[in-house]
């Protein structure tokens, strides 16, 4: 399997591709109605080489039933830039899946890298910046984090330790939508920003970021498109 086509397997299809060999599966996420869609999926499917947990990402460490290095993958698509948010755990996060994998072990993932939704960004924080101050806004409001190449390979490999990053990278990735869909990614995926506020400004200043990112956003053959950028890793446990 190629490294793009295995960082965008999602859902039950990677249990598939595990089920044709002797591997299984055990999933986690910090949500307990994305554990039971997890395995309601899974179930339907009649996959059964996979189990699913709430458990925090960045309480792997706290795990011990998870730390035993018993893992010879793990993988991430499109998680850690909500996972790694708060600042002072962020190696958490690395020094638990080093932990859970055995040695030589192999960790993927893919998330949004520096750079991503800038257009969003910078539309959300001027209006909601307005409203509570810039820096306000991205230190205690913003779900996201966006980190570069260096940043992640100088987090596992020098500040974690025992990782090493066989290879990554940071593609650009436009992304087209409708009016619809622009409303609708903001209202869902930025719903954090707006809840910050008063209930009566929330209207208004959805309607704001909605106004700059119709222009900024318009293609000049109708539509939109935002600027996605993926950062995506293959790394081993050393």
């Amino acid at each position: 399997m190629s490294f793009s086509t295995l960082a965008a397997v999602q859902g039950p299809e990677i249990c598939q591709v595990l089920s044709q060999g002797k591997g299984s599966l055990h999933g986690i996420d910090s949500s307990p109605a994305m554990i039971k869609a997890a395995q309601k999926a899974h179930e339907e499917a009649g996959i059964k080489c996979a189990t699913f947990e709430v458990v925090d990402a960045l309480d792997l460490p706290n795990k011990p039933e998870l730390q035993k290095q018993q893992f010879t993958k793990v993988f991430s698509n499109a998680a850690m830039h909500w996972i790694l948010r708060p600042a002072g755990r962020r190696a958490d996060l690395f020094r638990g899946v080093r932990d859970a994998l055995a040695p030589g072990g192999v960790f993927v993932f893919e998330m949004g890298g520096l750079g991503n939704v800038s257009e969003i960004r910078a539309a959300l924080l001027s209006a909601v910046g307005r409203r509570l101050g810039v820096r306000r806004t991205e230190d205690e409001v913003s779900p996201w984090f966006f980190p570069d190449e260096e940043w992640a390979r100088a987090t596992m490999e020098d500040e974690v330790g025992g990782l090493k990053v066989e290879r990554i990278e940071r593609e650009w990735r436009p992304t087209t939508a409708d009016a619809g869909g622009v409303e609708g990614w903001v209202r869902l995926m930025a719903a954090q920003f707006f809840e910050a506020l008063p209930e009566e400004e929330r209207e208004p200043c959805i309607r704001e970021v909605l106004d700059v990112l119709e222009i900024v956003c318009a293609k000049p053959g109708g539509g939109y498109m935002f600027s996605y950028v993926r950062l995506r890793a293959i790394v081993r446990k050393i």
